[in-house]
């Protein structure tokens, strides 16, 4: 059964999916796609591209999580940290990064208090209860959200390598068509 690309439906993320173009003959036949071979491969072509947008971002995302993720761990583990501390009498001794290799020396009283960043230059002040669940809670979200972006590049890998394909049984259909005509008309009686 020859299907069109223009029939997507959208997946859960929105990534529309391509249909295997089983037989190009019917394919090129149908009312929808009464039009030229070049016309029919713009538009699969245009298909393409817009997969390979989808493919960048969704590599862009998978970048920017999987820095997130550590960032996030290494926080809670400080935040967990400070908990174990905080009924200690005696100061955090700890060094920190000021610049690339330098770093400082500080004592730290116990605390219940920690200051996190949360982005676009903002940082608030949680009690260590508050905080620890905060970056368990968004620590969650980025492992979840990482899962589906992989989940979803594995699809468009797919959507991706079919429509190839569909171009390829396309165009190969239109050269055979178009030296059979070329032929046709030059077989002597």
């Amino acid at each position: 059964m020859a299907t069109d690309t223009s029939n997507e439906e959208p997946t859960q993320s929105g990534i529309p999916q391509t249909e295997f173009v089983e037989d190009v003959e019917a394919f090129m036949k149908r009312a929808d796609n009464n039009e030229s071979a070049e016309v029919v491969l713009k538009r699969l072509d245009e298909m393409h591209s817009k997969y390979k947008f989808m493919e960048y971002n969704l590599n862009t995302k998978k970048t920017r999580l999987k820095s997130q993720i550590p960032d996030i761990t290494t926080t809670l583990s400080i935040v967990k940290h400070l908990q174990l501390k905080k009924e200690s009498p005696k100061a955090l001794e700890a060094s920190f990064l000021l610049s690339d290799q330098v770093y400082a020396k500080a004592k730290i009283p116990p605390t219940d208090k920690v200051c996190l960043w949360l982005g676009a230059n903002v940082m608030l002040e949680y009690n260590l209860d508050d905080a620890e669940a905060l970056l368990e809670k968004n620590l969650n979200a980025a492992k979840k959200s990482l899962s589906q972006v992989e989940e979803d590049l594995g699809f468009l890998r797919d959507q991706t390598t079919t429509l190839e394909v569909n171009m390829a049984r396309v165009y190969n259909w239109d050269v055979k068509r178009r030296q059979g005509t070329k032929t046709s008309p030059a077989v002597k009686s």
